[in-house]
């Protein structure tokens, strides 16, 4: 592609007559046919990296990313200049999701915006396989990385799925990655060094203060902060939901236009938050990590850390979301040691216990050498959260135990949206057949009929893919409203180690995971107790040195520091009396030291769910006591 042609499509279709740092140098490694890795600091432009050279090439581009709320607003200003993109997402409509595949199918879509789990779903890989994939983009890939602050099992399966569809090259985009992370992406996308572009995360608008506030007075410091700086439109960032919805409510009833968001309100609820934010020059959202991702607002003027951010990952991305205009922005830490409590009760309790991972990599080397599992049934037998249990398993196959094959649906609910007989004579000769032999096979029901395929599959004598893609034609047609339950995961045994090497090796990986996040916690800890420039501190982290102090931050303006330290790891005379009646009374699920720890800290399992027990007095009554004063606790008394 020439340089006129793409100049020419950023001016008649984004209305830029200039790249902003690092985009051009990018789009050109995409052009030349070339895997990419863009890390630009948030709001720095990464989605015209892909959307401008999506339109010049031939083929699909498709857009791999966690974010709901950036697919809606891409899409939507992409549908606006005419660009025919689509996304697939839990809140579309089956006939939304018809049309869709449909359009994919046609070959008539230039972008498809997908959720990363997506792309290993067997009804979706079945619609796309065989069309041809220009592009695949993978958003937020930080998550790819053990070592990142965010790891992802099923990132890790993108570049198998890059490979398995000829994807001719891959677009990975990030604003947060150490070294190491770095490292990571380009080994598994396979990128040359010279497709690597880091524009730099020193953002000089942004001024930096710290300010470690005591939990009693932060509300009042909150306050007051939000009178003595110029008005405009605000983020506080929490720990808890909860905590969210008290301040929140504190700042409403103190005469501010407030607003709570976090991940335990409903989709249209937090959809219309985020649309009052839009539009708003002065409103103030209190928000879990849940709010910002993808939201594309440039007058953004003061974020505040209520509490301590989890890690510098997670401080650099939330700022980041301040002065995108380049003006001037105020971002504040209030929070001070006394949330490191919570911060790491959640890391501790994430760890499964050895009994745990025991009976996991048990129930695992008894399997055939091909078999399936279902991870909520896995996770109510093992008593481990999907999320971690995900992760033991793709230890599993980095270490060569188990191998991913695809995931699959075990059954289909389906139902006509024309007659019967009018959908079965539509199809002649052997299809024909097929199809009447094949919705024969359903149990229906007065509205669903439901079919098990692997059933299915075997009474026909067919192959299952066969049946996944009649589905997805009646369905693409408008003849049946199809649906999908039962999720499993395909595996395939490839080296049936002994169970305690296995143990051993998931212990080990588990606690250096618990050692890393405890660790990048702390790391916030020493940025905010250095004595020196912050912003230099920050720089650092993410392998970017800074020649001089950057001279606007709050060290830098006063050479001033508020310590922040940790909570002792030890109870005090009430807290043992707590521990000693929940030893006595034991509830049901409880039989560890460290399931005794997660419960008294408020962090529920499977198992304590499933029975109910998080009902009892003792649950969450220690949720401000260091998981470790209580786990050593319950430890002396076995």
């Amino acid at each position: 592609m020439s340089g006129s042609n793409y100049q020419e499509t950023l001016e008649a279709v984004f209305g830029f007559d200039s790249f902003r740092p690092g985009q051009e140098r990018i789009i050109k490694q995409v052009l030349a046919g070339n895997s990419a890795l863009a890390v630009f600091p948030t709001g720095s432009g990464k989605s015209l990296c892909y959307q401008l050279p999506a339109l010049m090439l031939d083929g699909l581009t498709i857009v791999i990313s966690p974010l709901i709320a950036l697919m809606k607003d891409q899409v939507d200003f992409l549908l606006g200049k005419g660009v025919k993109v689509a996304r697939l997402d839990s809140t579309l409509s089956a006939a939304e999701a018809r049309q869709v595949y449909s359009d994919v199918r046609a070959g008539s879509l230039k972008l498809l915006y997908v959720a990363p789990e997506r792309i290993s779903n067997e009804r979706f890989f079945a619609a796309i396989e065989g069309h041809v994939i220009s592009l695949m983009v993978i958003d937020e890939a930080h998550c790819i990385s053990e070592w990142g602050h965010n790891f992802r099992p099923e990132y890790l399966k993108l570049a198998i799925a890059a490979r398995a569809l000829k994807v001719e090259r891959v677009l990975a985009l990030t604003a947060t990655a150490t070294p190491s992370v770095v490292e990571d992406i380009v080994r598994e996308f396979e990128i040359q060094r010279e497709a690597y572009v880091n524009t730099g995360f020193h953002r000089p608008n942004l001024h930096l203060e710290f300010s470690p506030t005591p939990e009693a007075e932060r509300m009042g410091a909150l306050q007051d902060r939000l009178n003595a700086i110029p008005v405009g439109p605000t983020v506080v960032y929490v720990t808890l939901q909860k905590t969210a919805e008290e301040v929140a409510a504190q700042l409403v009833a103190d005469g501010f236009s407030a607003r709570a968001y976090h991940a335990g309100m409903k989709s249209e609820q937090r959809a219309e938050i985020q649309d009052w934010f839009m539009a708003s020059t002065e409103g103030i959202v209190v928000a879990t990590i849940a709010f910002g991702m993808g939201i594309d607002k440039s007058d953004i003027r003061r974020v505040f850390h209520f509490n301590l951010p989890k890690t510098l990952e997670n401080y650099s991305q939330e700022i980041g979301r301040a002065g995108r205009d380049g003006k001037p922005s105020h971002c504040e830490v209030l929070g001070s040691g006394e949330d490191l409590v919570v911060l790491e009760n959640f890391i501790f309790g994430d760890t499964p216990t050895e009994e745990s991972i025991r009976v996991f990599a048990s129930f695992m080397l008894e399997q055939e050498d091909e078999f399936d599992i279902s991870l909520y049934q896995l996770s109510q037998l093992t008593d481990i959260r999907p999320l971690v249990l995900s992760t033991l398993l793709t230890y599993l196959e980095l270490e060569g135990v188990i191998e991913f094959t695809a995931p699959f649906y075990s059954e289909y609910k389906f139902k006509y949206l024309e007659p019967k007989s009018e959908v079965l004579a539509a199809f002649k000769g052997e299809p024909g057949e097929f199809l009447k032999r094949l919705l024969a096979q359903a149990n229906e029901k007065k509205t669903w009929s439901y079919l098990n395929l692997d059933t299915a599959a075997k009474a026909l004598g067919a192959d299952r893919n066969r049946i996944v893609k009649a589905f997805n034609h009646l369905e693409e047609k408008g003849m049946l409203e199809v649906g999908v339950t039962g999720l499993r995961q395909g595996m395939r045994m490839l080296d049936r180690q002994p169970e305690i090497e296995v143990v051993r090796n998931l212990v080990e990986k588990v606690e250096r995971n618990e050692a890393g996040n405890l660790e990048r916690t702390r790391n916030v800890v020493e940025l905010l107790n250095v004595e020196g420039c912050k912003t230099r501190f920050l720089l650092s982290y993410f392998g970017e040195e800074l020649s001089e102090d950057c001279g606007h931050c709050g060290y830098c303006e006063t050479e001033t520091v508020v310590p922040v330290g940790r909570a002792a790891a030890c109870l005090s005379d009430e807290e043992r009396v707590v521990v000693e009646r929940f030893e006595a009374s034991k509830p049901g699920g409880v039989s560890t030291a460290r399931e005794g720890a997660r419960f008294l800290c408020g962090i529920a399992s499977p198992k304590t769910s499933r029975s109910r027990a998080n009902r009892s007095e003792f649950f969450g009554r220690l949720e401000k006591t260091p998981f470790e004063a209580v786990l050593n606790s319950l430890a002396d008394t076995e």
